[in-house]
């Protein structure tokens, strides 16, 4: 008995270019998170208004990252891996912020 012979087709997909700016912009904020880690270790936990403003920024950064990577979704005949990666990197990282500022509050 002769073995199945299988077709495999590749398409040459473009990547979705909302779901590459979305993980462009987790590694922007992850890249100001362990910034201001460091910053916050080298000053004993007294980094100021700068610190807090740069977190702010960050959180900004990774609410429109993720809200490009919901959208990137809708983007037909295009390869979804970067809409995947930087949605939930970006909602990972949103997570985190809140977190971090609800913490700073109390």
């Amino acid at each position: 008995m002769a073995g199945k012979r299988y077709k495999y087709s590749f398409t040459n997909k473009n990547h979705a270019a909302k779901g590459v700016v979305s993980t462009v912009c987790a590694g922007i904020s992850l890249g100001i998170f362990c910034v201001a880690s460091l910053c916050s270790l080298a000053y004993h936990g007294n980094g100021g208004i700068y610190l807090g403003a740069m977190g702010l920024a960050a959180l900004g950064i990774s609410i429109y990252g993720f809200i490009m990577g919901l959208r990137s979704f809708s983007e037909k005949h295009k390869n979804q891996r970067f809409c995947k990666i930087g949605a939930m990197a970006n909602g990972v990282i949103m997570v985190i912020w809140l977190a971090l500022f609800l913490v700073g509050l109390s």
